[in-house]
């Protein structure tokens, strides 16, 4: 099989994944794996409905987002995911998604603080708020390009949405459910008008460590192979 229609079938494959679990719906978000092998991505096309989609509609880019394969037209996030993927050599996967209770939060201006260890573990010592800008906008890209390099893998993107990483695209569905479940729990604390507690400094330090230093082996893996 052609390497690049594996990559291919792997993204419509999360992205029923996605869809089967509310997360994806319509032609909202856009989602995208690395293809190391070809410098670039396969992304999801633009306006395009993920109940019908097949690997012949996920369009194949470099990071200066010139086709490499597809005949649709790219998301209008494309250059979102290049400077995610330029940004993070440890991120090989990006699910950009309009999930309602993170999006909540992105109504609100609410960062959320480190309320679970898993949260730490997997997300980072918080989910920050990126500010608002168009959607496929060089203004989006710059803000997303500024703040990534905390080494988070999850963002609340200001009226807009969520922006969730990983190293493979289990890892990053995974992260998006985490960060759904922190944000109906904070949604729900933030309701009952009571002091809403954090783990422990300590205990979030040692939680964003290991995710660092699986990172780290991955940016290590990924400098090897250049």
């Amino acid at each position: 099989m052609d390497q690049l229609e594996t990559y291919k079938q792997q993204l419509v494959a999360a992205c029923r994944v996605l869809v089967e679990r509310g997360y994806l719906m319509a032609t909202g978000g856009n989602v995208s794996l690395r293809v190391a092998e070809r410098n670039g991505f396969a992304i999801t096309p633009s306006n395009y409905d993920y109940a019908g989609m097949t690997p012949g509609d996920v369009c194949v880019l470099d990071l200066d987002l010139n086709p490499l394969s597809g005949q649709r037209a790219p998301s209008i996030e494309s250059s979102l995911h290049a400077v995610v993927y330029q940004a993070r050599p440890d991120v090989n996967a990006v699910v950009h998604t309009h999930q309602v209770y993170a999006s909540a939060l992105a109504l609100i201006d609410a960062p959320i603080p480190a309320l679970f260890d898993e949260q730490a573990r997997f997300l980072g010592r918080s989910v920050e708020i990126i500010p608002y800008a168009p959607s496929g906008t060089g203004f989006l890209k710059r803000n997303i390009a500024r703040r990534i390099k905390n080494h988070h893998n999850a963002y609340i993107l200001q009226n807009h949405g969520a922006l969730c990483f990983g190293p493979d695209m289990e890892r990053a569905i995974n992260n998006v459910e985490i960060l759904e479940k922190c944000s109906i729990a904070y949604l729900l604390a933030l309701c009952a008008e009571r002091q809403v507690t954090k783990i422990p400094l300590a205990v979030r330090e040692i939680a964003f460590n290991k995710l660092r230093q699986d990172q780290k082996k991955i940016e290590r893996r990924a400098e090897e192979n250049r």
